[in-house]
């Protein structure tokens, strides 16, 4: 099963959208999206797929933001998603509390930690979790997304 892991769009629809032309011919199954959404534009850009959101430091208007999530079938998570999938846990945060990433990611309860913030794309293991950044699709030199494979966690950095 591969989902795809996406990180700050910031509103840009037309980054949005070269990221969807990358991962619908791959059979992405699912998308987290790992905040700094931007506008309430975006989700309706990613609703193709079950798509799980969390909200960044720049998502300030949370309504509009969770009525545009819901109208796409998508799920608002507040500042913080978790799930499970293929019996892998996850988590999801947007990354600028940096107190929360390291105690997220130090606390050995998520076999991958997806974030953002930082519009680079890196993946390192902390103790036995993944700890998974799939870079920006807009304000980032290099616009990328992440391609994960469950329940093996293979990631791929895709160049948009």
């Amino acid at each position: 099963m591969l989902i795809g892991v996406v990180s700050d769009t910031h509103g840009h629809v037309p980054s949005a959208m070269k990221a969807v032309r990358i991962l619908e011919p791959l059979g992405v199954e699912q998308i987290i999206h790992c905040g700094d959404i931007g506008s309430a534009r975006i989700p309706s850009v990613f609703s193709k797929w079950p798509t799980h959101y969390v909200l960044g430091n720049v998502d300030r208007d949370t309504k509009q933001l969770n009525d545009a999530i819901q109208s796409a079938g998508a799920v608002l998570h507040g500042r913080f998603g978790k799930l499970e999938i293929r019996g892998r846990r996850l988590s999801f945060i947007h990354g600028d509390d940096t107190h929360l990433l390291q105690a997220e990611s130090t606390s050995g309860k998520w076999h991958l930690l997806c974030h953002g913030h930082t519009h680079v794309a890196q993946q390192t293991f902390v103790g036995s979790t993944l700890v998974l950044n799939p870079g920006a699709l807009y304000r980032a030199r290099q616009h990328t997304v992440a391609v994960v494979e469950f329940p093996q966690l293979e990631v791929q950095i895709l160049t948009v």
